[in-house]
């Protein structure tokens, strides 16, 4: 018997069903064709206490901010230099 190889996107949508949604295991598990065994190793692998769940939160966190900041940037430089052209068109 072969196994079924699941994207890592499918696992994590698989566990926010059972930790988000309140679904229960054999439900979700039920679905694709899976095994519960399998679903409980994904909860431990992508699940709330997870290290691995806990540094994509923090990962994403920082794009975020990033995110914001990139954008802070690229306004006040957009600024500058209009405020440039601006006053460049005056001298002439």
């Amino acid at each position: 018997m072969s196994s079924k190889r699941y994207p890592e996107e499918f696992k994590i949508e698989a566990v926010r069903q059972v930790t988000d949604r309140g679904h229960s295991v054999a439900q979700v598990a039920d679905r694709p064709g899976a095994t519960t065994h399998s679903l409980y190793a994904w909860i431990r692998k992508f699940g709330p206490d997870s290290e691995q769940h806990q540094a994509k939160t923090d990962d994403l966190a920082e794009i975020r901010q990033l995110q914001k900041e990139l954008n802070r940037v690229t306004e006040e430089r957009d600024i500058l230099k209009k405020a440039a052209a601006y006053f460049a068109s005056q001298s002439d």
